[in-house]
């Protein structure tokens, strides 16, 4: 049998085999029109694009004749609920308090997947990322506290120590085919042990007063997800609902709110419960019933029978598929095109109206500028080396010296997590001015060195052998 030969002889990448299959089906003109706008959103570096375009459009907006509205906007009180069950809050806190609960709910999934299965799963797979990490969150710090010893301005010294993966990744993409997969694997698997620590510092040493009893009952809602996860629950609305709970007790507790995100995230089941031999029959017997429920006559669309089988089909599948992974294929995109950006559009408006030179010269701004510039690759590159010398790390296969130090730049684009850690640290005022001024000017020269750096270093294939040097 040919087909079955050629089907089996195809060791294509599973993608481009699936879109063999998958571009035989029929596609309506709406698709066909949205089609270039999708193959937009599956380029890596699109969120960071629109990331990059709402900044730049907070800073105009700030600095236009309409700046007032601008702060005025985030500065809208919304109130929700009635009674006692009521929250009211700035649009602005709303977005930092709200909206990036969902952003570390997804950083908190990343965190589990790369512990279970990815590069934080191995020990020593995870060493030479962790070591990193934790350089370059040590070496900002160090900086900041030595320029800023005292005063108000000494509790920014957690803004310098976070890595913004989806600027990072978005240079990276732009690069194109001269950055090797694993140095794409190395900066993601640095990145999300860097905001594991983020989260900590956050937690840590950004929490106002406590409220020990809200934080109690979160903690309960919390413990109950957890027994949920171990006694086999598996649809994502307990999760939901549980999830708001735990967040809203969080919220009253002093706690910072996005930090249940990350507990809650850590509760959600992350393993398939398969057995294969049964999904495949249950499948081809689904598919076998959409077939024979089809139009036979040339007739387009699909029979009432043919939709059940299509969600037979998707409950099947659905089950099958880890709600972990799930949760987070689902929520991504949400993240990187709606929330993401929209903190940045009511974060990053910096009034450049005042002296912009004097600014650059306040201490904070510096601390900021050069954490962020000169700490995180300094403290990446050395820790990394330190790891590989003392023989618990190795450089990953096809990857030299140069690329790291080169990818060690990007780990200065600090900006999301940075701005959030500023407004924790400063509040609203001057003092959160500099800190913007100096993650701004930091994250553009790091990101423009980092790209020049990668874009002139050879690759591995050409350069000599240095992964151990």
């Amino acid at each position: 049998m040919p087909h079955a030969t050629e089907h089996h002889d195809d060791h294509r990448p599973t993608d481009e085999r699936l879109s063999d299959i998958t571009g035989t089906l029929w596609e309506p003109p709406i698709g066909v029109v949205l089609r270039p706008f999708r193959a937009f959103a599956q380029l890596s570096a699109a969120g960071g694009l629109l990331l990059g375009l709402c900044t730049i459009l907070a800073l105009v907006w700030a600095n236009s004749p309409w700046g007032d509205a601008y702060n005025r906007l985030w500065g809208t009180y919304v109130t929700v609920g009635s009674g006692d069950l009521v929250i009211r809050e700035t649009l602005g806190h709303c977005v930092n308090d709200g909206l990036m609960a969902v952003f570390f709910f997804v950083v908190g999934l990343e965190i589990k997947r790369e512990v279970l299965v990815g590069e934080l799963a191995s020990p020593r797979r995870a060493a030479l990322p962790i070591a990193a990490a934790l350089g370059g969150m040590a070496a900002p710090a160090l900086i900041y506290v030595t320029l800023n010893r005292s005063g108000a301005a000494a509790s920014g010294w957690g803004i310098p120590m976070a890595t913004d993966i989806a600027f990072a990744l978005g240079v990276l993409a732009l690069l194109g085919s001269r950055v090797p997969v694993a140095l794409k694997i190395f900066l993601t698997a640095l990145a999300i042990a860097d905001d594991l620590g983020a989260v900590l510092v956050i937690a840590l040493f950004y929490t106002d007063a406590i409220a020990w009893g809200a934080l109690a009952a979160g903690l309960g809602v919390l413990g109950l997800l957890a027994l949920a996860n171990r006694l086999g629950a598996r649809r994502t609305l307990v999760y939901a609902l549980g999830g708001l709970g735990v967040w809203a007790a969080f919220l009253a507790s002093g706690v910072h709110a996005t930090i249940a995100g990350v507990l809650v995230a850590l509760t959600i089941p992350a393993r398939s419960v398969i057995d294969a031999d049964a999904f495949v029959t249950r499948a081809r017997a689904i598919l076998d019933m959409f077939d024979h429920a089809g139009h036979h006559d040339g007739e387009a669309g699909t029979t009432e029978e043919q939709h059940a089988a299509l969600q037979a089909l998707e409950d099947a599948v659905d089950h099958v598929e880890a709600p972990l992974s799930r949760l987070e294929h689902a929520l991504q995109p949400w993240v990187a095109f709606a929330i993401l950006p929209v903190f940045a559009l009511a974060n990053a408006g910096l009034d450049l109206s005042g002296d912009v030179g004097s600014m650059l010269a306040e201490p904070v701004t510096l601390g900021v500028l050069f954490g962020l510039l000169l700490g995180k690759p300094l403290g990446v590159t050395a820790a990394a080396w330190l790891a590989v010398r003392a023989g618990v790390a190795d450089v990953p296969e096809g990857l030299t010296w140069r690329q790291l130090h080169a990818a060690s730049w990007l780990a200065g684009i600090g900006f999301t997590m940075s701005l959030f850690i500023a407004a924790l640290a400063f509040g609203d005022g001057p003092l959160l001015a500099m800190a913007k001024l100096g993650i701004l000017a930091a994250s553009v020269l790091a990101g423009a060195i980092g790209w020049t750096l990668l874009r002139s270093a050879p690759l591995a294939a050409d350069a000599p052998d240095q992964r151990r040097s």
